[in-house]
């Protein structure tokens, strides 16, 4: 079976057509946006697709009919007249480097520049927002048709720069400029497109830009940019088969934007390229910025893992007032797992890491940043530890992995003297493994405070702390067995250990290690 090639990095369509690359059909969403509305934005992560999409666009309003054939943009019911040339104008902020002003005027400079130059217009003067006004109507005499203007990357300049707060109100006020022209010259426009990876506050940017439909959280277009399983299915048939579709969906698949669940398209293509599983997207670079923010507002990753949200969390971003949850969702770390909308509670999220790929990766990179050091006892080390139910082992590990973490961090978090809080640096420790860990786990007599699943075994832990409503005088594992905790798991044939943890938040470290072990029913 002819493989075709894997479009890894390849961001033009016409390149991906014409090269022998798989193609993920996404024009059917095109033909719809195109048919049912004028002006768009849409927000999606890094390495999404954003900039194919785009390019696609492009391509079909230029009337660029041969690229199309077999797609569904080509058939009678797209309604896409292809002997209609639309002129597009295309703004990509996505390459190079922006870090002043005169870097933004000259980027947008050379793009005016350009236009005059390739429909002979009349030379045109002012800031780049009366350039543009003046522009647009000169190419719809020329041409005799409307404009098409699509905007890649439209927030990069500004999250370049989160860092320097001064530099950033200047470059907004600049961008705004440029993006308020557009909404002006509505009569001599067809179709406006912006993507990026943040929306912020209609107070900023789109102040002047105010008529866009944010289609970022629509049910309908969750889908636009990523992969489906039924693209790994069938455009990619004869690379999946040589995988379990169980791990690869449990490692890449689950960003959601309340529609269908879509996998990261650089995942896809560099496992099938390579053959290994690898978080290639996380690796691809955590911004520094989001970094530092984390660090001076720190919160453990258990936090963030079924976090409700309204819009006003996920809506829009202020580089005034900076929401670390909601950078985390724009950027990819935390996507919508459910949501509710109704007239009687309005309309809430549910949020969580998407796959395995980021909760593992994130909770590592948090558990480095919690640490007084980095050095860290290797994963498979670990993972034999609990595989093997070497509880002496494990306590051993916990109590020098208490004992790394500087007081610092013990003082910029609130609830460091509450149970929660050594909970969920639990949590960090056993999610940077790559299990399935699950915090305040249900059953019919309470809750676990925490649950580990391994390949061979349960985890159960219950966790105290010293001087807390006598809680710390409590035997924690009592209560497991006193509420049968373990019957939850009673069925799944696999040894469950029962963990009782009393901390001591003096020491801030473990004070008792209760241990109980229960051997599968098929033993």
């Amino acid at each position: 079976m002819h493989l075709k090639k894997l479009p890894i990095g390849i961001q033009s369509f016409s390149e991906i057509i014409t090269g022998g690359y798989a193609y993920v059909d996404k024009t059917p969403f095109i033909a719809e946006l195109v048919n049912g509305g004028k002006y768009y934005f849409l927000s999606r992560p890094r390495r999404f697709g954003k900039s194919l999409l785009i390019d696609t666009i492009d391509c079909a309003f230029s009337g660029r009919k041969e690229l199309f054939s077999g797609l569904f943009l080509d058939s009678p019911e797209s309604g896409w007249d292809f002997s209609m040339q639309y002129p597009v104008l295309r703004i990509d902020f996505a390459g190079g480097s922006l870090r002043s002003v005169s870097d933004i005027k000259e980027r947008i400079g050379k793009l005016l520049d350009s236009w005059e130059k390739t429909y002979d217009l009349e030379k045109t003067s002012g800031s780049i927002g009366d350039r543009l006004l003046s522009q647009v109507p000169q190419i719809f005499q020329k041409t005799s048709s409307q404009v098409v203007i699509l905007v890649d990357e439209y927030d990069k300049p500004i999250l370049d720069n989160l860092e320097d707060p001064t530099l950033v109100l200047e470059l907004r006020d600049h961008l705004k400029d440029f993006y308020g022209a557009i909404k002006p010259l509505d009569k001599y426009l067809k179709f406006v497109l912006l993507t990026g990876v943040s929306k912020f506050a209609k107070t900023g940017i789109f102040s002047g830009l105010n008529n866009l439909d944010d289609i970022t959280i629509d049910t309908r277009y969750s889908a636009l940019c990523g992969y489906t399983q039924t693209d790994l299915e069938t455009v990619f048939a004869g690379y999946l088969k040589d995988f379990n579709p169980n791990e690869v969906r449990d490692w890449y698949n689950g960003y959601s934007w309340t529609g269908e669940s879509v996998y990261n398209p650089f995942d896809i293509l560099l496992l099938f390229s390579k053959k290994t599983f690898r978080p290639y997207w996380f690796e691809t670079g955590t911004p520094t910025f989001l970094i530092k923010l984390w660090q001076s507002k720190p919160r453990l990753p258990a936090e963030y893992d079924g976090l409700i949200a309204g819009d006003d969390l996920l809506g829009s971003f202020d580089p005034e007032q900076i929401r670390t949850e909601t950078l985390l969702f724009q950027a990819g770390y935390l996507t919508i797992r459910s949501f509710v909308s109704n007239p009687y509670e309005g309309t809430w999220y549910t949020l969580g890491f998407p796959n395995r790929e980021v909760r593992e990766s994130f909770n590592r990179q948090i558990l480095t940043l919690i640490q007084d050091n980095n050095e860290q006892i290797p994963a498979p080390t670990i993972r034999n530890i609990l595989e093997s139910g070497d509880t002496d082992v494990l306590r051993d590990l916990f109590h020098s992995f208490f004992a790394s973490i500087p007081s610092d961090n013990y003082r910029k978090n609130q609830i460091s003297g509450f149970e929660g809080y050594y909970a969920s640096v639990v949590y960090t420790y056993f999610a940077s493994l790559g299990y399935e860990v699950i915090p305040e786990d249900t059953t019919n007599k309470g809750r676990i405070d925490l649950t580990v699943k391994t390949r061979s075994n349960i985890w159960i832990f219950e966790f105290k702390v010293m001087g807390i409503d006598g809680s710390g005088e409590k035997s924690p594992l009592a209560q497991i067995r006193d509420r049968k905790y373990a019957e939850k798991y009673a069925c799944e044939s696999k040894k469950i250990y029962e963990i009782g943890i009393v901390f001591n938040p003096e020491t801030r470290n473990i004070e008792r290690w209760e241990v109980g072990i229960k051997e599968s029913a098929d033993e």
